[in-house]
């Protein structure tokens, strides 16, 4: 049948969702053979580089191919962000020659990319192989980039100084400042990329979604009817997911502990592979969780460094003493339990003592929960997620929104929500909705199994 190349970003939150896809098409379409192109940037190799390993090992049917690490001076670049773009950029000429050795010995069929790596589109569109974009976040936030080119062209000044709602077609309206952090300001490199980006989204054969029909009807409805794209044609929109990776090691100390928790008592505290908060930040956390008096299981990672050699490092194991109030962890011991820099999410979610999650608002944290059937409070840190709270809080109704003044969350806000997330029934009976849909979705005959048809049959 031939094969798909798949080329991720190698942020976490995109390479996982991309290597589920390959899964995905090869557990449903055997006859296709699966390459993904990893690229693993010198300045960021750590938590990628384990993750192919892993796959390799336990999923040997997708074969990695390994472009050639492009050295950059990441001082030049003001965030970690900007210095991918350009390894994208610079590796365009890489991508040609994988692309060229893989069609030696097979046919590619199709060539699926990141939105981030669009820079390759040109590269397959002269080497004649179709381009599909899989964009690995959710229907309301494509809704965003598809229409930002006409932003774009419809405003002057930078959306962190407007002040003002941004309507769009499919989304509820989004406060200037709560776009997605490369929107923000008119004037850096970060917004100039991206807007190239999704000026060539609608060039794709197809466009592939983490989501599915039901959890964004008014965003996927929009996009298909061509609203967000008004000067030219939207192409196919496949709503393949929820594709989450699966639970994982089952080994780690804290499932023995939720193990024996009264059933849905627990609130669930974990930010993502990025978010770190200020030592200051955390005590508030902590005196807000202690003084709720819930329940809690909470990843608790290293604060942010001063050094700016360290932005791009992952960082070193918390000393829980330094950095909670004295004698928190006693006090809290027969309820609580902090765990350090990691825990297997999947799992820990679909626990039955976990009835609450406080997310960063990542898109797989948002799904894992999705899945689990549990309702979140949103607590947004970068990237999209401002965005993906909104549409959480008002269109979705599974969140509650954490409330911050000039960026800090306050203990009192933290012992607030977190009651108030425990106690909501109707919050609770959305979110076991939600998960019954996800699994009729991705059940025989339900509508993601339905798009992936689709899509192969396009192919």
């Amino acid at each position: 049948m031939g094969t798909v190349v798949l080329y991720p970003s190698p942020g976490m939150g995109h390479l996982i969702p991309m290597v589920e896809l390959g899964k995905l098409i090869l557990n449903h379409h055997p006859s296709f053979s699966v390459v993904l192109l990893t690229l693993i940037p010198s300045f960021n190799p750590a938590s990628t580089a384990s993750y192919v390993r892993h796959i390799s090992h336990t999923f040997p049917a997708i074969t990695f191919h390994h472009l050639p690490d492009i050295p950059l001076d990441t001082d030049l670049y003001p965030t970690m962000g900007a210095a991918m773009f350009e390894l994208f950029r610079r590796s365009a000429t890489n991508i040609e020659h994988a692309l060229q050795s893989i069609s030696l010995s097979s046919h590619i069929t199709v060539f699926i990319i990141d939105l981030f790596c669009t820079p390759a589109m040109t590269v397959a569109t002269k080497l004649n192989i179709p381009v599909y974009s899989f964009y690995t976040s959710g229907a309301c936030c494509l809704a965003q980039y598809l229409y930002f080119p006409t932003l774009h062209r419809t405003t002057t000044g930078s959306f962190k100084d407007m002040n003002t709602l941004i309507h769009s077609p499919g989304l509820p309206p989004i406060p200037s400042s709560e776009l997605p952090s490369p929107l923000l300001d008119r004037t850096s490199a970060v917004y100039s990329d991206l807007l190239v980006f999704c000026e060539q989204l609608p060039k794709s054969a197809g466009i592939i979604v983490n989501t599915f029909d039901s959890l964004e009807p008014k965003a996927i409805k929009a996009i298909t009817d061509g609203l967000c794209v008004p000067d030219q044609p939207t192409p196919p929109i496949y709503t393949i997911g929820p594709l989450i990776a699966a639970g994982g090691d089952g080994s780690h100390e804290c499932l023995n502990w939720l193990d024996l928790q009264p059933s849905q008592s627990v609130v669930y505290l974990c930010f993502g592979s990025l978010g770190l908060f200020s030592s200051h930040q955390l005590k508030e956390i902590a005196t807000g969780l202690e003084k709720s008096g819930q329940r809690f299981l909470w990843v608790v990672r290293t604060p942010p460094s001063n050094n700016k050699m360290d932005r791009f490092q992952p960082p070193p194991e918390p000393d829980l003493d330094l950095l909670l109030p004295e004698g928190f962890l006693d006090r809290t011991r027969d309820r609580g339990l902090v765990v350090k820099t990691w825990a297997p999410q999947v799992a820990v979610l679909n626990k039955d003592s976990v009835g609450g999650f406080v997310t960063h608002c990542g898109w797989n944290s948002v799904l894992e929960a999705v899945i689990a059937g549990v309702p979140m409070v949103a607590w947004p840190l970068y990237a999209e997620q401002r965005l993906n709270k909104v549409v959480l809080v008002e269109e979705m109704k599974l969140a509650l929104p954490m409330e911050s003044a000039g960026g800090k969350v306050s203990a009192a806000e933290v012992e607030k929500r977190v009651r108030q997330l425990m106690e909501d029934k109707g919050i609770r009976e959305v979110a076991m909705a939600r998960k019954e849909e996800a699994a009729m979705a991705m059940s025989d005959g339900g509508s993601s199994r339905q798009a992936l048809a689709n899509l192969v049959a396009s192919w």
